[in-house]
């Protein structure tokens, strides 16, 4: 696994060093070893893993600046990503990893505790619900999501986080284009504009990664987003 990860890192120019990579082994190692008693992840060969989720997960670092004292959120993270793999990249960042599966941010804390990072926080909670909470509206200078629900709906969720001149970025599969055409809408709404959109083929596969930049250019609307279950069943 380490050669195919320091490959990895090399091919997307991104820097590391012997703590980092020993982090994200024993992330691994603690994913697979749970993932026996908890849905985290259908991933677990160490290869694919790699791919998949390490690389995946960081390669966003070749297109955007962290400076130290920034507030990123993850949206969705699930088993912790892309949040873990960037906040030990970035320990320089306060990462707030958000999900509605409690059972899941649990086993991120434990990695989080047993590895050292100091800069990871978890929040158990609906986008909904936590799109209105003073202490998180609007506060975060990045917003990371590689969930599966469509752009409209993401958007909703996503960019009621997100500061003023702040960015939300979506992961998304190839051929996504179409969806954030249809996603104009619900962007503008919120008070975003599609500032671009970067492709990346992830080494050592064919898989082609898409990542959409929202940039927020005005404050959201109070009533949005919507209540719990609203974005999702009835995009804007």
């Amino acid at each position: 696994m380490k050669k195919l990860l320091e490959d990895s890192l090399n091919k997307l120019s991104i820097e590391y060093d012997e703590e980092k990579l020993s982090k994200l082994e024993r992330f691994y190692e603690l994913t697979v070893e749970k993932n026996k008693v908890m849905n985290l992840t259908a991933i677990t060969e160490p290869e694919e893993f790699v791919i998949k989720h390490f690389a995946d997960s960081l390669a966003i670092l070749n297109f955007i600046s962290f400076t130290p004292g920034m507030r990123a959120a993850d949206l969705g993270t699930g088993g912790g990503f892309p949040g873990i793999p960037l906040a030990v990249f970035h320990p320089e960042v306060n990462f707030l990893l958000i999900d509605s599966v409690n059972k899941k941010l649990n086993f991120i804390s434990e990695v989080a505790a047993e590895l050292g990072i100091n800069n990871v926080e978890t929040l158990h909670g609906r986008a909904e619900d936590i799109g209105h909470m003073e202490e998180h509206r609007e506060k975060y200078d990045y917003v990371f999501s590689r969930a599966v629900s469509n752009m409209s709906s993401l958007s909703e969720l996503a960019l009621g986080l997100v500061r003023v001149n702040g960015i939300f970025v979506a992961y998304k599969s190839e051929n996504s284009s179409e969806e954030v055409k249809t996603a104009a809408r619900a962007i503008q709404l919120m008070g975003g504009i599609v500032d671009s959109e970067k492709t990346i083929i992830l080494p050592n596969s064919d898989i082609k990664r898409n990542f959409f930049f929202i940039k927020k250019s005005n404050t959201t609307p109070k009533k949005y987003p919507r209540k719990a279950g609203e974005p999702t069943r009835r995009p804007l």
